[in-house]
């Protein structure tokens, strides 16, 4: 459902959230709305909107979201806004799952290749960051690690349970399966593995400005 005075949180708020909830929480699953900028939905309990500006739905990471199929209990549930009309166009050589890279509609691509086109209103390199920031401190709030198994986007999960690209479910998943980094000129990359790396930057950072305090 849209929430239309979405609220505001800051970093220091989901660290305290995060803190409430340490040993309640199992994992993080990541996904795009398929909306509009500035559209936020309570199916999640934090949305990110395009200039990186974070808005909660709630105030207890405990409360269940509707975010995931067969996943939502002790789990956090984070959007970002974006993905109006955003498709994807599957592999023909080789199965979905092994498509480890993926190009935009106006390049030129390989059988071995995805086509990932993000829609008029893509993901943002604000909001990409945004995550990568938010689920570092949630990683480290709740004390476990920022691994493929406890941070995942909606993308991967639906591989591991049948109704991911490929699949033929008629509601297949596929949130950030793709996403540009902007450290390799937006070159399409997992989803997945460049949160998490973009994540374990921002973990590191933490520690070490903690040693230096």
């Amino acid at each position: 459902m849209l929430v239309e005075n979405p609220v505001k949180i800051t970093e220091t708020q989901i660290k305290k959230m995060a803190k409430l909830a340490r040993g309640r929480i199992t994992t993080i699953y990541l996904h795009w709305t398929a909306g509009h900028y500035g559209q936020v939905f309570d199916d999640y309990h934090l949305c990110i909107d395009q200039d990186g500006t974070v808005y909660a739905t709630c105030d207890d990471f405990c409360e269940r979201k509707s975010h995931t199929w067969m996943r939502n209990g002790g789990t956090i549930g984070i959007a970002l806004c974006c993905g109006y009309d955003a498709t994807c166009e599957l592999p023909t050589a080789i199965c979905a799952k092994a498509a480890w890279s993926a190009v935009g509609p106006e390049d030129y691509r390989d059988p071995y290749e995805a086509m990932v086109d993000g829609g008029s209103e893509p993901p943002t390199e604000k909001q990409i960051e945004a995550v990568a920031k938010i689920v570092a401190i949630l990683c480290k709030e709740l004390d476990f690690p920022n691994s493929s198994d406890r941070v995942m986007t909606h993308c991967e999960i639906a591989f591991r349970d049948g109704y991911g690209p490929g699949s033929g479910d008629p509601e297949t998943k596929w949130d950030l399966w793709f996403l540009p980094d902007n450290a390799r000129n937006n070159r399409l990359c997992p989803g997945g593995c460049l949160i998490r790396g973009k994540a374990a930057y921002y973990l590191w950072d933490m520690k070490h400005k903690k040693k230096a305090a």
